[in-house]
């Protein structure tokens, strides 16, 4: 029987569906583990093969990279302890409009149970960012305001170069004018500067719900 094709809404369905069942499982090979990346990997592969057995879809690869290329949506698994993750560093203009995709965040709490010699991962969130809101919150925040104090392109540009923006004069100068033409969707991750892209998401966690495009799911 043909699986069906998975898009954006049924993975937001069936995250929080995983959310649910992963909740209330005891896993003995977590057990005493400390180490943040095997715990995210671990749930990242479990999460894929639940929907491999139930969809079609696009495995992610270096070249996309990216978790699901068709719907233009990647997956970010993180613990409450510290909330953030990494992601591939494109441009500098991500950090004003955008990563260009939408995040699918599970933000776990890992518990140890000695009697059982076992872990259980409760997902205390999950949350869906869309592309349109995945601007640095501080820096959207200010553009708009500059945006809508009339700010010209070199008080825009001055601003980008006092925040460090990883971008030479002439990039700089062209993202000054496309927020004028353009003013940048408000974001609700915090980006911070470096070789990839660190990505923080206390704000998309806070607001989820309560804001446009960052649905608690």
């Amino acid at each position: 029987m043909r699986k069906p094709t998975l898009d954006v809404g049924k993975l937001q369905m069936e995250a929080r569906r995983f959310a649910d069942l992963e909740s209330s499982h005891d896993e003995p090979s977590l057990f005493g583990v400390t180490d943040g990346k095997a715990v995210g990997t671990y749930l990242e592969l479990k999460f894929r093969e639940y929907l491999c057995h139930r969809y079609s879809f696009a495995q992610g690869n270096a070249a996309s990279g990216i978790d699901f290329p068709d719907i233009e949506v990647d997956l970010k698994v993180t613990s409450i302890k510290q909330p953030q993750s990494s992601c591939p560093f494109r441009s500098a203009r991500q950090k004003v409009f955008g990563l260009g995709y939408g995040l699918l965040v599970l933000v776990y709490a890992k518990v140890d149970n000695p009697r059982s010699q076992t872990a259980r991962l409760s997902i205390e969130h999950v949350v869906y960012i869309d592309s349109s809101a995945t601007g640095d919150y501080t820096l959207t925040k200010r553009l708009r305001e500059m945006v809508a104090d009339q700010a010209n392109e070199e008080d825009i540009a001055a601003f980008l170069h006092d925040r460090n923006l990883p971008a030479d004069d002439i990039e700089i100068a062209r993202i000054a004018a496309a927020v004028l033409s353009t003013p940048p969707q408000q974001g609700f991750l915090t980006i911070s500067n470096a070789l990839q892209w660190r990505l923080q998401y206390g704000h998309a966690v806070r607001d989820a719900g309560t804001v446009p495009n960052v649905r608690r799911l």
